[in-house]
């Protein structure tokens, strides 16, 4: 279970820097097609932060206590922070879908040892979550490739 509880945590904590990193491109974005691609960001972070409540809840079920500080949260973070942001609406985009293949990654190991718990309703929202982060994948690759 310990295990268990580490990756809840780290999705938890992904999912809260995931959220402010795309939060900050919707704010500071600047390009030609700047409409688009700031409601893009807004959408992304608009659907990531719609889970924090129940990933936190989620965790609870588990007998966990959910970080109480950012200082905390951030020991569990796997997804890197941006220094400053990208120079380019290009630049966002490439570190965004980097992001979301870590949080991709951190659903993929929590939902593997959920089911190996029988946890099946947490499993099934980490599910959706899978599907959610693999459509934003498709749709940053989408973007991407625009640009060739």
């Amino acid at each position: 279970m310990d295990e268990l509880i580490l990756s809840a945590k780290a999705a938890h904590a992904n999912a809260i820097v995931l959220y402010y990193k795309a939060a900050a491109y919707h704010w500071n974005v600047e390009c030609k097609n700047f409409i688009e691609m700031h409601e893009f960001f807004g959408d992304y972070y608009d659907d990531v932060y719609g889970s924090v409540d129940k990933l936190a809840e989620e965790m609870r079920t588990l007998g966990a206590y959910t970080p109480c500080s950012l200082n905390e949260l951030y020991n569990f973070k796997t997804i890197v922070e941006d220094s400053d942001i990208p120079a380019s609406v290009e630049g966002m985009l490439v570190n965004l879908g980097g992001a979301n293949a870590q949080m991709l990654e951190c659903l993929n190991k929590l939902f593997d040892q959920l089911a190996a718990a029988k946890k099946q309703g947490y499993a099934n929202f980490i599910a959706d979550r899978i599907d959610a982060h693999e459509k934003h994948a498709w749709m940053i690759k989408s973007f991407l490739k625009s640009g060739e």
